[in-house]
């Protein structure tokens, strides 16, 4: 990690892989509030996945989750009896941590990114911008941008795949993605 002024790097090669307990995958933490906090006490979470084979998901009471495919060919979630195909690179799919959900690979393993949050204390909202232009924080709130695929500069800053920049303080911020760059930019605010 590397303050620089108002951003906070997070960069992709200082996260440790955690292997899932069925085995099925490894979770690398970008970040996430409360810092350090165990599953049971943070208020919101970011990661991406390693996706090696189908099985359940691990349910989180109380959590929403955003998840969205960035590497492979997708993956068939099945969210309390009822199946969504995502086959997309880079389209979030919400639904609740605590419904019973089954995943199916549809050609192989894949990478996802994954944002969780603590019903009734934060909410978040996930956008992909894959265009130059400006990144604003709005007040009282935090974002975190993910660079999900080529590399993107952030008001002079280079970002690679997968590295992170935490933005706490008030915009404008300059994006400039390139490469194919694309970054998913997480904005994290109370829970209204």
């Amino acid at each position: 990690m590397t303050t620089s002024g108002r951003i906070q790097l997070l960069r992709a090669d200082e996260r440790p892989a955690t292997p899932w307990l069925n085995g099925g995958g490894v979770t690398r933490e970008v970040a996430g509030f409360p810092a350090g906090a165990a599953l049971d006490g943070f208020d919101w979470r970011v990661s991406l996945a390693d996706v090696a084979s189908a099985g359940p998901f691990s349910r989180f009471p109380g959590i929403d989750r955003v998840i969205t495919l960035v590497e492979g060919a997708g993956m068939a979630l099945t969210v309390d009896g009822g199946e969504q195909v995502i086959d997309a690179p880079f389209r979030p799919f919400a639904f609740a941590g605590d419904a019973a959900t089954d995943c199916r690979l549809l050609g192989g393993p894949v990478v996802d990114f994954n944002v969780m949050t603590r019903r009734g204390r934060v909410e978040a909202t996930v956008d992909l911008l894959g265009a130059p232009g400006p990144l604003a924080v709005p007040p009282a709130a935090t974002v975190l941008l993910v660079c999900v695929a080529g590399s993107a500069t952030l008001d002079g800053t280079e970002l690679a795949r997968f590295d992170a920049a935490l933005l706490a303080a008030p915009g404008p911020y300059r994006l400039l993605p390139s490469d194919g760059g694309v970054c998913a930019a997480v904005t994290f605010h109370p829970a209204r």
